[in-house]
């Protein structure tokens, strides 16, 4: 790999509990990796093996616990699911982490499903802020920044935060955080490759 190449390279830490949504949590996983980002998958739990939402066995590349506090990322992705969700709420040291992260505007956070009302909202990063969720979970966020805003919509981007609503709206969530990360041109060639019309 040159040089150029390297500098380009994106770091992106995707958080997961016992709980977490599996189709999100690959989704994210997957999309960003063929994007060619450098994508951390931590365990929130202490060991590296989790049980997913609908109980299939997913095996992260590392503890959570066991990354520096300081080190640096371009992005910080929360799957959904619940109880992992939950879960991921109650961890402080993902908390501390995210909350530094979102007050970076060149960090990019992201959540789908439940955690943008059990991790962001609850964490008061979507004050003032235009954001969606998992219909179950709308009610839990707070007032949104527009008194328009449509929270139907599938994937919302307010700033450096980029939230959607579940399963079905993964992909189009994860060519999102590819856009984001490294423009719209790539975002537009992976949904091909996926055969998936990207939604821009």
């Amino acid at each position: 790999m040159s040089g150029t190449e390297e500098k380009k390279k994106k770091k992106v830490l995707v958080a997961a509990a016992d709980g977490s949504e599996e189709i999100e949590t690959v989704c994210i996983v997957d999309v960003l990796r063929r994007a060619g980002a450098d994508v951390t998958l931590a365990s929130a739990e202490h060991s590296t093996t989790l049980s997913m939402s609908r109980h299939v066995k997913i095996v992260a590349d590392t503890l959570l616990s066991s990354i520096p506090e300081d080190e640096y990322y371009d992005m910080i992705a929360i799957p959904g699911g619940m109880p992992g969700s939950q879960r991921l709420g109650e961890n402080e040291q993902l908390k501390r982490r995210v909350v530094a992260a979102a007050a970076n505007p060149n960090v990019v956070v992201a959540a789908v499903c439940a955690a943008p009302a059990r991790t962001l909202g609850a964490w008061g990063l979507l004050v003032n802020k235009n954001a969606t969720s998992h219909p179950s979970h709308q009610s839990m966020l707070p007032t949104p920044r527009d008194p328009h805003f449509d929270r139907s919509a599938r994937v919302v981007v307010d700033g450096n935060i980029i939230t959607s609503q579940g399963p079905g709206t993964s992909l189009e969530f994860a060519l999102e955080l590819v856009r984001a990360l490294y423009g719209a041109e790539l975002a537009t060639q992976l949904a091909a490759q996926m055969v998936l019309h990207s939604s821009k």
